[in-house]
């Protein structure tokens, strides 16, 4: 399931974790950020697939579902309940590996992306698209965004 490398990184973190003294650090080890952008930037071009939680298709949760699945995060199905399960993140401080929260569809939470830093995100856009990067501060995303949130411990 989870590719050598990756298994690599995260094994390589929980050692170095696990031998230092004092509190865990307030944010993820930057490699495993690193190894989930390296991993969501290798889906892009999938295709959209509504309910797909894999590389043959993804819709948006599914996406984001199966990225954190490949490091052994636990991360519900669906972009309102991922919303709802993650810590809160204020826009400025969003790092990448952070997920970003939209309302596409009236007053709910209804899309969910991974932020990649520098203000882009990677997400599964919709039917007929392809996994791909878009901007924050795009007028349609930025007027529909609804906050930001993290998985990563």
């Amino acid at each position: 399931m989870l590719p050598t490398v990756y298994r690599s990184v995260l094994t390589a973190g929980v050692v170095a974790a696990a031998s230092c003294a004092g509190p865990p650090p307030a944010d993820a080890d930057p490699a495993l950020r690193r190894a989930l952008v390296d991993l969501a930037l290798a889906q892009r071009g999938a295709p959209y697939r509504y309910g797909g939680r894999d590389p043959r298709g993804f819709d948006c949760s599914g996406l984001i579902w199966w990225l954190h699945r490949q490091l052994d995060i636990e991360v519900p199905r669906d972009s309102l309940a991922q919303y709802r399960a993650s810590r809160p993140v204020p826009l400025r401080d969003l790092r990448p590996g952070d997920l970003v929260f939209f309302r596409t569809d009236g007053a709910r939470v209804s899309h969910v992306g991974l932020y990649l830093g520098d203000g882009r995100f990677l997400h599964a856009p919709g039917r007929g698209r392809t996994v791909g990067i878009d901007r924050l501060d795009a007028d349609y995303w930025r007027r529909r965004f609804a906050g930001g949130g993290r998985f990563l411990p």
